[in-house]
Protein backbone atom coordinates (compact mmCIF):
# COMPACT_ATOMS: atom_id res chain seq x y z
CA UNK A 1 0.00 0.00 0.00
CA UNK A 2 1.33 3.43 -0.96
CA UNK A 3 1.90 6.37 1.37
CA UNK A 4 -1.05 8.30 -0.06
CA UNK A 5 -4.52 7.09 -0.98
CA UNK A 6 -5.30 6.01 -4.51
CA UNK A 7 -7.73 8.63 -5.90
CA UNK A 8 -8.92 6.11 -8.51
CA UNK A 9 -10.76 4.26 -5.74
CA UNK A 10 -14.16 5.28 -4.42
CA UNK A 11 -12.94 6.12 -0.92
CA UNK A 12 -9.73 7.75 -2.17
CA UNK A 13 -11.67 10.01 -4.53
CA UNK A 14 -14.01 10.97 -1.70
CA UNK A 15 -11.08 11.80 0.60
CA UNK A 16 -9.55 14.14 -1.98
CA UNK A 17 -12.68 15.86 -3.30
CA UNK A 18 -15.86 14.61 -1.63
CA UNK A 19 -15.99 15.59 2.04
CA UNK A 20 -16.47 18.82 3.95
CA UNK A 21 -12.90 18.86 5.26
CA UNK A 22 -11.56 18.59 1.71
CA UNK A 23 -13.76 21.38 0.35
CA UNK A 24 -10.80 23.83 0.10
CA UNK A 25 -9.01 21.27 -2.09
CA UNK A 26 -11.98 20.94 -4.42
CA UNK A 27 -12.35 24.72 -4.66
CA UNK A 28 -8.65 25.14 -5.36
CA UNK A 29 -8.70 22.51 -8.10
CA UNK A 30 -11.84 23.89 -9.77
CA UNK A 31 -10.45 27.42 -9.78
CA UNK A 32 -7.20 26.19 -11.32
CA UNK A 33 -9.30 24.46 -13.98
CA UNK A 34 -11.34 27.61 -14.67
CA UNK A 35 -8.51 30.11 -14.24
CA UNK A 36 -9.15 33.27 -16.24
CA UNK A 37 -12.84 32.43 -16.68
CA UNK A 38 -14.63 31.86 -13.39
CA UNK A 39 -13.81 32.02 -9.70
CA UNK A 40 -15.79 29.84 -7.33
CA UNK A 41 -16.01 31.14 -3.76
CA UNK A 42 -17.81 28.28 -2.06
CA UNK A 43 -19.59 25.00 -2.75
CA UNK A 44 -22.18 22.93 -0.97
CA UNK A 45 -22.14 19.18 -1.43
CA UNK A 46 -25.38 17.83 -2.85
CA UNK A 47 -27.19 14.54 -2.54
CA UNK A 48 -26.18 12.47 -5.58
CA UNK A 49 -29.69 11.08 -5.93
CA UNK A 50 -30.91 14.56 -6.85
CA UNK A 51 -28.91 14.34 -10.05
CA UNK A 52 -28.34 10.70 -10.90
CA UNK A 53 -30.96 8.01 -10.67
CA UNK A 54 -29.49 5.84 -13.38
CA UNK A 55 -28.83 2.14 -12.97
CA UNK A 56 -25.22 2.05 -14.08
CA UNK A 57 -22.95 -0.69 -12.82
CA UNK A 58 -21.03 1.87 -10.70
CA UNK A 59 -18.09 -0.50 -10.56
CA UNK A 60 -15.46 2.08 -11.39
CA UNK A 61 -17.37 5.34 -11.55
CA UNK A 62 -17.07 7.78 -8.65
CA UNK A 63 -18.62 11.23 -8.52
CA UNK A 64 -19.06 14.35 -6.42
CA UNK A 65 -21.98 16.76 -6.85
CA UNK A 66 -21.95 20.28 -5.47
CA UNK A 67 -23.57 23.68 -5.88
CA UNK A 68 -21.68 26.98 -5.90
CA UNK A 69 -22.67 30.03 -3.88
CA UNK A 70 -24.13 31.41 -7.15
CA UNK A 71 -26.37 28.36 -7.60
CA UNK A 72 -24.33 26.74 -10.36
CA UNK A 73 -24.11 22.95 -10.39
CA UNK A 74 -20.80 21.09 -10.61
CA UNK A 75 -20.33 17.38 -11.23
CA UNK A 76 -16.81 16.03 -10.76
CA UNK A 77 -16.47 12.44 -11.88
CA UNK A 78 -13.76 9.79 -11.88
CA UNK A 79 -14.32 7.22 -14.63
CA UNK A 80 -12.01 4.23 -14.67
CA UNK A 81 -13.81 1.99 -17.13
CA UNK A 82 -13.98 2.83 -20.83
CA UNK A 83 -17.45 3.39 -22.24
CA UNK A 84 -18.26 3.76 -25.90
CA UNK A 85 -21.25 5.96 -25.03
CA UNK A 86 -19.48 8.08 -22.44
CA UNK A 87 -19.99 11.39 -24.27
CA UNK A 88 -23.71 10.79 -24.77
CA UNK A 89 -24.06 9.73 -21.14
CA UNK A 90 -22.35 12.96 -20.04
CA UNK A 91 -24.73 15.09 -22.11
CA UNK A 92 -27.74 13.21 -20.74
CA UNK A 93 -26.88 13.74 -17.08
CA UNK A 94 -25.98 17.38 -17.58
CA UNK A 95 -29.34 17.85 -19.27
CA UNK A 96 -31.03 16.24 -16.29
CA UNK A 97 -29.23 18.58 -13.92
CA UNK A 98 -30.51 21.55 -15.93
CA UNK A 99 -34.09 20.32 -16.34
CA UNK A 100 -34.42 19.72 -12.59
CA UNK A 101 -33.95 23.45 -12.04
CA UNK A 102 -37.34 24.12 -13.63
CA UNK A 103 -40.05 25.63 -11.46
CA UNK A 104 -43.81 25.40 -11.93
CA UNK A 105 -45.81 28.54 -12.57
CA UNK A 106 -45.76 31.29 -15.15
CA UNK A 107 -43.55 33.54 -13.04
CA UNK A 108 -40.45 31.44 -13.69
CA UNK A 109 -38.38 32.88 -16.54
CA UNK A 110 -36.07 29.95 -17.29
CA UNK A 111 -33.48 31.34 -14.91
CA UNK A 112 -31.26 28.27 -15.12
CA UNK A 113 -27.85 28.16 -13.54
CA UNK A 114 -24.83 26.81 -15.35
CA UNK A 115 -23.92 23.14 -14.98
CA UNK A 116 -20.25 22.14 -15.09
CA UNK A 117 -19.13 18.58 -15.70
CA UNK A 118 -15.49 17.64 -15.02
CA UNK A 119 -14.49 14.09 -15.94
CA UNK A 120 -11.25 12.46 -14.85
CA UNK A 121 -10.92 9.64 -17.37
CA UNK A 122 -8.52 6.78 -16.71
CA UNK A 123 -8.71 5.85 -20.38
CA UNK A 124 -8.73 7.51 -23.80
CA UNK A 125 -11.55 7.99 -26.27
CA UNK A 126 -10.37 7.53 -29.88
CA UNK A 127 -12.01 10.74 -31.12
CA UNK A 128 -10.55 12.96 -28.38
CA UNK A 129 -6.86 13.44 -29.25
CA UNK A 130 -5.88 15.80 -26.41
CA UNK A 131 -5.42 15.42 -22.68
CA UNK A 132 -7.93 18.21 -22.00
CA UNK A 133 -11.07 18.91 -24.01
CA UNK A 134 -13.45 21.73 -23.05
CA UNK A 135 -16.93 21.76 -24.57
CA UNK A 136 -19.55 24.54 -24.55
CA UNK A 137 -22.45 25.47 -26.85
CA UNK A 138 -21.02 27.29 -29.89
CA UNK A 139 -22.25 29.24 -32.90
CA UNK A 140 -20.85 26.99 -35.63
CA UNK A 141 -20.72 29.61 -38.38
CA UNK A 142 -19.08 32.43 -36.42
CA UNK A 143 -17.02 30.22 -34.09
CA UNK A 144 -18.12 32.09 -30.98
CA UNK A 145 -19.54 30.80 -27.72
CA UNK A 146 -23.34 30.73 -27.76
CA UNK A 147 -23.78 29.75 -24.12
CA UNK A 148 -21.70 28.52 -21.19
CA UNK A 149 -24.70 27.19 -19.29
CA UNK A 150 -23.50 23.71 -20.21
CA UNK A 151 -19.79 23.09 -19.93
CA UNK A 152 -17.98 19.78 -20.09
CA UNK A 153 -14.29 19.24 -19.43
CA UNK A 154 -12.78 15.86 -20.26
CA UNK A 155 -9.38 15.08 -18.74
CA UNK A 156 -7.84 11.95 -20.29
CA UNK A 157 -5.19 11.05 -17.74
CA UNK A 158 -3.25 8.57 -19.94
CA UNK A 159 -2.45 11.50 -22.25
CA UNK A 160 -0.90 13.59 -19.47
CA UNK A 161 2.72 12.49 -19.60
CA UNK A 162 4.61 15.35 -17.94
CA UNK A 163 7.06 14.59 -15.18
CA UNK A 164 7.19 16.67 -11.99
CA UNK A 165 9.93 19.01 -13.20
CA UNK A 166 8.05 19.61 -16.47
CA UNK A 167 4.86 20.93 -14.83
CA UNK A 168 4.65 24.66 -15.46
CA UNK A 169 1.13 25.77 -14.55
CA UNK A 170 -0.68 25.32 -11.26
CA UNK A 171 -3.29 23.18 -13.01
CA UNK A 172 -0.60 20.86 -14.39
CA UNK A 173 0.75 20.41 -10.87
CA UNK A 174 -2.70 19.39 -9.68
CA UNK A 175 -3.05 16.84 -12.47
CA UNK A 176 0.42 15.42 -11.87
CA UNK A 177 -0.36 14.88 -8.19
CA UNK A 178 -3.78 13.39 -8.87
CA UNK A 179 -2.46 10.97 -11.48
CA UNK A 180 0.56 9.85 -9.47
CA UNK A 181 -0.65 10.20 -5.87
CA UNK A 182 -0.81 6.48 -5.14
CA UNK A 183 2.89 6.01 -6.03
CA UNK A 184 4.34 9.22 -4.55
CA UNK A 185 6.80 9.00 -1.66
CA UNK A 186 6.24 12.65 -0.75
CA UNK A 187 3.78 15.37 -1.74
CA UNK A 188 5.34 17.61 -4.42
CA UNK A 189 5.33 21.40 -3.91
CA UNK A 190 3.94 21.01 -0.36
CA UNK A 191 6.67 23.23 1.08
CA UNK A 192 5.67 26.09 -1.21
CA UNK A 193 1.91 25.58 -1.29
CA UNK A 194 -0.45 25.27 1.68
CA UNK A 195 -3.12 23.49 -0.40
CA UNK A 196 -0.78 20.69 -1.44
CA UNK A 197 0.49 20.47 2.14
CA UNK A 198 -3.12 20.01 3.30
CA UNK A 199 -3.72 17.46 0.55
CA UNK A 200 -0.74 15.47 1.78
CA UNK A 201 -2.09 15.49 5.33
CA UNK A 202 -5.59 14.37 4.32
CA UNK A 203 -4.46 11.78 1.79
CA UNK A 204 -1.73 10.11 3.81
CA UNK A 205 -2.90 6.61 4.66
CA UNK A 206 -1.16 6.68 8.04
CA UNK A 207 -3.29 9.68 9.06
CA UNK A 208 -6.62 7.98 8.37
CA UNK A 209 -8.81 7.01 11.30
CA UNK A 210 -9.51 3.34 11.93
CA UNK A 211 -12.95 3.29 10.26
CA UNK A 212 -11.81 5.50 7.39
CA UNK A 213 -8.79 3.28 6.79
CA UNK A 214 -10.97 0.16 6.82
CA UNK A 215 -13.27 1.73 4.23
CA UNK A 216 -10.29 2.75 2.12
CA UNK A 217 -8.72 -0.72 2.23
CA UNK A 218 -12.03 -2.31 1.19
CA UNK A 219 -12.34 0.27 -1.59
CA UNK A 220 -8.78 -0.42 -2.75
CA UNK A 221 -9.40 -4.17 -2.80
CA UNK A 222 -12.61 -3.68 -4.78
CA UNK A 223 -10.78 -1.46 -7.27
CA UNK A 224 -7.94 -3.95 -7.75
CA UNK A 225 -10.29 -6.93 -8.04
CA UNK A 226 -12.47 -5.17 -10.59
CA UNK A 227 -9.50 -4.04 -12.67
CA UNK A 228 -8.21 -7.62 -12.61
CA UNK A 229 -11.60 -8.92 -13.83
CA UNK A 230 -11.62 -6.46 -16.73
CA UNK A 231 -8.02 -7.19 -17.69
CA UNK A 232 -8.60 -10.95 -17.53
CA UNK A 233 -11.71 -10.65 -19.69
CA UNK A 234 -9.74 -8.56 -22.18
CA UNK A 235 -6.91 -11.10 -22.29
CA UNK A 236 -9.35 -14.00 -22.62
CA UNK A 237 -11.13 -12.22 -25.46
CA UNK A 238 -7.81 -11.53 -27.19
CA UNK A 239 -6.69 -15.14 -26.82
CA UNK A 240 -10.03 -16.43 -28.03
CA UNK A 241 -9.88 -14.14 -31.04
CA UNK A 242 -6.37 -15.33 -31.93
CA UNK A 243 -7.44 -18.96 -31.59
CA UNK A 244 -10.45 -18.41 -33.83
CA UNK A 245 -8.28 -16.59 -36.34
CA UNK A 246 -5.78 -19.46 -36.48
CA UNK A 247 -8.59 -22.00 -36.87
CA UNK A 248 -10.16 -20.03 -39.69
CA UNK A 249 -6.78 -19.65 -41.35
CA UNK A 250 -6.13 -23.38 -41.25
CA UNK A 251 -9.61 -24.09 -42.62
CA UNK A 252 -9.12 -21.66 -45.47
CA UNK A 253 -5.71 -23.18 -46.22
CA UNK A 254 -7.14 -26.68 -46.43
CA UNK A 255 -9.94 -25.46 -48.66
CA UNK A 256 -7.47 -23.88 -51.04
Amino acid sequence: MGRFVNPFTDEGFKIVFGQEISKPLLLDFLNSLLEGEEHIVDVTFSDKEQVTDYEDDRLLIYDVFCTTSDGEKIIVEMQNKKQGYFKKRSIYYLSRAISRQGEKGKEWRYDIKAVYFVAFMNFQLPDLPDFRTDVVLMDVKNKVVFSKDIRMTFLQLPLFTKEQEECETYFEKWIYIFKNMNILERMPWAAQNAVFEKLGELAEVAHLGTEERDRYERSLKHYRDTIDVFETAKEDGYAEGRAEGRAEGRAEGRAE
